[in-house]
């Protein structure tokens, strides 16, 4: 075997990342924008020449991709494991490396201890997102437990000094907080079996100064649905690092001679243009790598869900009298929420028998899906086919099938178990329920999938932890559903944000972003989601004028206003709304309509966040066209407001500017608005010089177009 190169460079036109290979194991040198050939690998290195320290190790333990106890490192090990020896504290040695321009695979061996370990780093060829994953295999003869390996764990540039971090809870997702990199680890652990409402997998880290539009950053998101940690450290010796794995509970994973484990993958990306660019970034390979459709190949259609309207009160009249109210507002897709299946009167029964109730539709939902379909509306439907009700014919025939731990009682939540996919039974059984009514109903093309409760006992029939199987399983029966249906498209629902990760995401086709329907609450959960998904995926509803969360009551105009911005639909009882709410959604899914290609393949802007507005923008590629919203929050502390600051058009081109108008719009006197209506500005204006706002009332929305002249 030949020696490994000293460095392995990834290149494209938007960075370089170069891995270093003097050592024992494999670092990451660097990571950002595109090095030209003046400068090498060799020059890097040696501009990182670090010395022995006062009482410190003589030679430094290096920040390897997966760093471990037998190299000395003293920050969190990338590798936890154990065995009938010491294989705890292994320590890897570099033996291949298989590499061209886009994908290096680095393979290390422990022989001492019988481990193989593989890192695999793949940079996409058109963006400046990298993949990262590991996986290690037991290549001795006795069985090994695996505590945790790391997808990677990445250094991070000495001027990057701060982190964004994503939290929130149920109906308020996505929220970010900034910190200061300090000594010690920022640490976020997730073990409710879920992505999670409260510790979303993803973070950024940045430079002083990077604001939306300007300044260095990188971001990283962990492709894992369920359990995870992930860890931001700066240690004593000034080095700092991100580590992303997936958190295995104890036990979870046992590898026979042979068997091998693979981390779920991280994503990585870099910017040197701001957040928005970075965002950007993640959306241009999301659209290119994961989705199956694009903006042209099929427009995502306008939803009405009719959960919010009617919740578990249906009847095929009142189900058919929605259809008549929403078809005409230009709804293209009717879905049936939560309430048509055996029993399901309420939540506490009914999960688990999925089969038409006769109660309710005793010629089952053929007339009702004529009826949507004669229409214009395509036909969805809601699923939980991970969860039980104790009150079901399935639980009573099987309690067996519910994760659960001996001598622990059921963790009382939604009055419903989660089933242990874990076993081939609950799956084949799965798949045939489901199966059985697409089958029965060729015409439903869509599935709400929903997931409503953390799993607290994750025990399988073994008695062993069973998420990470878990996730394999699910996968896995979606895409049995999928190959067997392929007409279908697969909503992933987990009590609204609780499952958004790439995990999942290539295995369906949009998120419902957040229970809340809440235009101001949707501001922010939005924002916080456009980090790293495109607006195409992010499930955006008007809600009731009373909102059934937050019991807020806001104007039809500001709640289309926030829903149009992903991928809109509607979610009330259509019977409420007044002739101008009518003529208000009308418009706005008209809006939607022109521009959801727009909105759907083009490049994100937001501005920065003043705590009284929140403003982005849409640009077409070409620079052509675009769309932007300034949503007043809060009223200025000053009499007159600031100014709008357009981004992302050519700056010598000219542009024609029109406000959308989706309702009536009160004024307290004449404003800019009765003077720019129709008027042509150059990029160079509308973005270094900004328009004057307004005095606008606090919960006003105001949308512009702008197109090249």
């Amino acid at each position: 075997m030949s020696a490994a190169p000293a460095f392995v460079t990834l290149q494209n036109d938007q960075v370089s990342l170069i891995f270093s290979n003097q050592g024992r194991v494999p670092t990451l040198l660097y990571y950002g924008k595109k090095l030209s050939d003046t400068t090498s690998a060799q020059m890097l290195a040696t501009l990182s020449t670090r010395q022995e320290a006062k009482c410190a190790p003589v030679t430094e333990p290096p920040v390897a991709l997966v760093p471990t106890h037998g190299e000395g490192f003293t920050g969190a090990p990338g590798l936890e494991v154990f065995g009938d020896t010491d294989q705890w504290a292994a320590g890897f040695f570099l033996q291949n490396i298989e590499h061209n321009a886009q994908q290096a695979v680095f393979t290390l061996s422990d022989d001492t201890r019988g481990l193989l370990l593989t890192l695999t780093v793949t940079l996409d060829s058109n963006t400046s997102v990298a993949t990262f994953t590991s996986s290690i295999k037991n290549t001795g003869q006795t069985a090994i437990n695996l505590s945790y390996l790391n997808a990677a764990t990445l250094s991070l540039p000495m001027h990057f000094t701060s982190i964004r971090g994503f939290e929130g809870r149920w109906s308020n997702e996505f929220q970010t907080q900034d910190h200061d990199l300090f000594m010690g680890s920022y640490v976020r652990e997730n073990r409710r079996g879920k992505t999670s409402h409260d510790t979303f997998p993803g973070l950024l880290a940045y430079a002083r100064g990077t604001a939306e539009l300007h300044g260095e950053c990188m971001g990283f998101h962990l492709g894992a649905s369920a359990n995870h940690r992930l860890r931001a450290e700066m240690m004593a010796d000034g080095r700092s690092y991100v580590q992303f794995g997936e958190l295995l509970l104890p036990g979870e994973v046992s590898l026979a001679s042979g068997q091998s484990y693979t981390s779920p993958v991280l994503y990585a990306g870099f910017a040197q243009d701001g957040f928005s660019a970075l965002s950007r970034q993640f959306h241009e390979y999301i659209r290119v790598n994961i989705l199956r459709h694009s903006a042209q190949s099929k427009p995502r259609p306008v939803h009405y869900n009719t959960w919010e309207g009617i919740y578990f009160d249906h009847d095929e009249t009142t189900l058919k009298a929605l259809a008549d109210e929403v078809a005409p507002l230009g709804v293209e897709r009717f879905v049936l929420d939560d309430g048509w299946f055996k029993g399901r009167r309420h939540d506490h029964a009914g999960l688990g028998d999925w089969t038409v109730d006769e109660a309710i539709y005793p010629q089952g939902l053929d007339s009702l899906i004529d009826y949507v379909t004669d229409k214009g509306m395509e036909f969805g439907i809601w699923f939980e086919p991970e969860m039980v009700n104790p009150d079901s014919d399935l639980y009573r025939a099987h309690p067996e099938w519910a994760l659960q731990t001996k001598n622990n009682p059921h963790i009382p939540f939604r009055h419903q178990y989660v089933l242990d996919l874990t076993n081939p039974d609950v799956t084949d059984y799965l798949f045939k329920v489901i199966d059985d009514v697409m089958t029965a109903y060729p015409k439903i093309t869509y599935i709400k999938w929903d997931m409503n409760r953390d799993v607290n006992h994750p025990g399988n029939l073994a008695g062993k932890p069973a998420m990470h199987g878990q996730m394999s399983a699910l996968y896995a029966l979606i895409d049995r559903v999928r190959a067997a249906h392929p007409q279908l498209e697969i909503e992933s629902c987990c009590s609204g944000g609780g499952r958004v990760d790439l995990g999942i995401l290539p295995h369906t086709d949009r998120f419902w972003t957040s229970d809340s329907n809440d235009a101001l609450d949707r501001l922010y959960i939005q924002r916080g989601f456009s980090f790293f998904f495109p607006s195409e995926v992010m499930g955006a509803h008007v809600g009731p004028r009373d909102c059934h969360i937050t019991g807020r009551h806001l104007p039809i105009e500001l709640r289309s206003a926030v829903a149009m911005f992903g991928h809109m639909g509607i979610e009330m009882d259509p019977r409420e709304l007044t002739d101008h709410e009518k003529e208000v959604l009308k418009t706005a899914i008209n809006l939607y309509k022109e521009n959801r290609s727009l909105l759907h393949s083009g490049d994100l802007f937001r501005m920065d966040d003043d705590g009284l507005n929140v403003k982005f923008g849409y640009v077409a590629k070409d620079k052509s066209k675009g769309i932007f919203a300034y949503n007043n929050v809060k009223e200025t502390g000053r009499t007159i407001p600031s100014r709008f600051y357009f981004a992302g058009l050519n700056p010598e081109q000219q542009y024609r500017l029109n406000r959308a108008e989706l309702g009536n719009l009160k004024e307290y006197s004449p404003s800019i608005l009765q003077k720019t209506d129709g008027e042509i500005f150059s990029g160079e204006a509308l973005m270094t010089f900004g328009m004057q706002m307004p005095v606008l009332f606090p919960q006003t929305s105001l949308i512009y177009t702008v197109e090249a002249v």
